[in-house]
């Protein structure tokens, strides 16, 4: 007799599954939650959830072919017009005051970007439920340490050196990761699974209140709500609002100001700041074409070439640094992006415009241009909402009642 076969065991297959799921759940579980009580949290171990899911790629040859998708990248509008900020970023290291800061500033950037992009290339095309069900586990646990350090937080972490901020810049990542986890459950029809998430994370956010975080979950609730009931309209409000304002940046002192004036009158830190910005803007109109160089902003305030009332948005900072070229392509490479958002698959418009929305929240109310932890905690979001959109794959299965099932032959009766 024939031995029956038995099915082959590939150990690399096997090694290269593990790996994918060491690191998503280091991405979706072990940054959202170690990053409410590290500061450095997201910067170091994010990279190495990437490289995890990189490598596991390279074993099994499950990521995106490399030519297809480099070919669809460089033919986005969206890609061309980022590169374009990156290239000129790095020729205003010609006319910047900190060469030596401006160029490690810049290493950092490049290699946030390129790790990004090779955690999107190896992402499998079709990702696996068990391993994108992690995203929403990770981010409750991380809403539940939050809500409990900052109801315990002062007797917690007393002696601990790293608590610094910690807790700020982990709720920024976690209102950004709401989105994805919220938008993969609704994939999933598990409404109020998702609605209880979003509960919980904006507990976390009111336990420990912070304008900025707060002020992102609402922007996000708006756009998410609104792009719900009226997808198109939701997208062209989105892309709209964000693009516009950075493109309108330099021109949005001279009309809010008296606005603040005439609400909280001259001297409130708000007007002060605009006042600031306004003097800037008319003192040197020629810098508005140059920009006065990259890594300005944040070197410039420490070293008095900035008035300790100047902004500190990413919306000043990309004019004063990058002028009206960086700042141009950056709103035209946003209001793409924004567009071509969730095309493919029109269940995750609403979470990516208010992922978008958010993040952009964040950025106008203070966040660093080229921050390494902000950076880091985008391209997290980016790559969640990468790999929440290749698990849409699932299909319809037909209902027991319409399967036609084959009748079977009647037995020949005894006159046959």
């Amino acid at each position: 007799m024939a031995r029956a076969s038995r099915p082959t065991i590939d150990p690399a297959l096997d090694a290269a599954a593990l790996l994918r799921r060491v690191g998503f759940f280091g991405l979706f579980v072990i940054v959202p939650v170690v990053a409410q009580v590290a500061r450095r949290a997201t910067a170091i171990l994010a990279p190495i959830s990437v490289a995890l899911l990189i490598i596991a790629s390279a074993i099994d040859g499950r990521q995106r072919p490399l030519r297809p998708a480099g070919a669809r990248l460089l033919s986005a509008p969206a890609f061309l017009a980022g590169l374009l900020v990156l290239v000129w970023m790095a020729l205003s290291l010609a006319w910047t005051p900190f060469l030596a800061a401006a160029s490690e500033r810049l290493a950092n950037l490049v290699a946030t970007i390129v790790l990004t992009l090779a955690g999107y290339l190896a992402l499998p095309d079709r990702m696996r439920s068990a391993n994108l069900y992690l995203l929403p586990l990770g981010v409750t646990a991380a809403a539940i340490v939050a809500i409990v350090l900052g109801l315990f937080g002062d007797s917690l972490m007393r002696g601990v050196a790293d608590d610094d901020n910690a807790l700020d810049r982990g709720l920024t990542l976690l209102a950004l990761l709401l989105w994805p986890a919220v938008t993969w459950l609704r994939s999933r029809r598990r409404d109020r699974e998702a609605l209880g998430l979003a509960v919980i994370v904006a507990a976390a956010l009111a336990v420990s209140p912070n304008l900025t975080q707060i002020a992102a979950l609402a922007v996000g609730a708006l756009a998410f709500a609104v792009t719900s009931f009226r997808p198109r309209l939701g997208v062209g409000l989105t892309a709209g609002i964000a693009a516009g304002l950075l493109a309108v940046a330099p021109l949005l002192p001279f009309l809010a100001r008296p606005v603040g004036v005439a609400l909280s009158g001259p001297l409130a830190p708000g007007v002060v700041t605009l006042r600031t910005w306004q003097r800037i803007v008319t003192s040197e109109p020629v810098r508005l074409i140059t920009g006065h160089g990259f890594e300005t902003t944040i070197r410039g305030r420490l070293v008095g070439l900035l008035p300790p009332s100047a902004p500190s948005t990413a919306l000043f900072a990309l004019w004063y640094e990058l002028g009206i070229v960086g700042a141009l392509a950056a709103a035209f490479a946003l209001h793409a992006s924004i567009r071509r958002a969730g095309r493919d698959a029109p269940l995750l418009v609403p979470g990516a415009m208010a992922g978008f929305a958010a993040a952009f929240a964040i950025a106008c109310i203070g966040v660093g241009l080229t921050v390494v932890w902000w950076l880091t905690t985008l391209a997290v979001t980016i790559l969640v909402f990468v790999a929440i959109e290749r698990g849409q794959f699932r299909t319809r299965r037909p209902k027991v009642g319409r399967l036609k099932l084959p009748q079977p032959a009647e037995a020949p009766g005894p006159n046959a």
